[in-house]
């Protein structure tokens, strides 16, 4: 075979692979769009491409005084920003102290974020919930808020330590010559050279509420405190509930929040993931 014919074939699977990732990743969401167009209430009937297709149920999702979507909307939202701009502060400020300093512990502490990726969050949900019932933050945002932020330190902070420490560390002694402070290097140098990895930490953890079930369930008990996940659950979970066709209109539109700050962080996004885990 010649050489032209093996780039040939490499470039056809290539373009294989991809078609079928792409139909593999659309095929769903153009199911689940489709019945979130047709009229009726459940799966029975509903069609990919319906003929009397119409928004019926995303007017009703956000006008009809029984729905709660605006509600939960609002409480996802909510938990998505404060968590991500928590993390991003606590995460940065983590991995600069692991990246540029020298203590006691240091490595200790850095094997300890290893370990504690090792082990499922679910392994600590009993734990969780006996501590926000300790504090008085069960059934509230804040707790949630607060598990989400805490959680998110581990692994993150080792990526984004990994991120620093490309950074060369003659920036921070030429910064030091001219009289700066630890916290003028840290938001005049590091934080403007990291902002790919800062962008990853802040999506990584604003998508995290919108598709996480089992912490809310756990948290919270009150329905006007659900997040979207449990809330579009309950809309198919509870008894006599039948509403397929507008849960499926409420699924569709979490990805809207999602996709705008994707937009907006993509130019960071390729070289955040790629840099923060070359270096450790």
């Amino acid at each position: 075979m010649t050489r032209k014919n093996k780039n040939l074939v490499k470039m056809i699977v290539m373009y294989g692979i991809i078609l079928i990732m792409f139909v593999v990743i659309f095929y769903p969401l153009l199911w689940t769009f489709g019945i979130s167009l047709n009229p009726g209430s459940n799966l029975y009937g509903a069609s990919m491409i319906p003929e009397d297709w119409s928004f019926t149920h995303y007017k009703w999702l956000f006008t009809d005084p029984n729905s709660m979507y605006l509600t939960w909307y609002k409480n996802t939202l909510i938990v998505a920003s404060v968590s991500s701009v928590l993390s991003v502060v606590f995460v940065t400020l983590t991995a600069y102290a692991f990246s540029r300093y020298r203590f006691i512990g240091r490595k200790y502490g850095l094997y300890a974020f290893l370990i504690l990726q090792m082990f499922p969050v679910l392994m600590a949900m009993v734990a969780i919930y006996i501590l926000l019932n300790t504090i008085g933050l069960l059934d509230s945002l804040w707790g949630l808020i607060l598990v989400y932020v805490g959680g998110s330190i581990p692994m993150n902070a080792f990526l984004v330590k990994g991120y620093f420490d490309t950074i060369p560390k003659e920036l921070d002694e030429s910064a030091k010559m001219d009289g700066a402070g630890h916290f003028r290097i840290f938001f005049t140098i590091m934080i403007p050279l990291a902002k790919p990895i800062i962008a990853v930490v802040a999506l990584f953890n604003f998508m995290a509420p919108f598709m996480d079930f089992i912490l809310p369930r756990i948290v919270l008990r009150n329905p006007e405190n659900y997040t979207l996940a449990l809330g579009l659950y309950n809309m198919v979970n509870d008894a006599f509930a039948n509403e397929f066709t507008r849960f499926a209109a409420g699924s569709i539109l979490i990805a809207v929040p999602i996709a705008i700050v994707f937009l907006f962080l993509q130019k960071y996004l390729i070289s955040g993931l790629m840099s923060g885990s070359t270096k450790g």
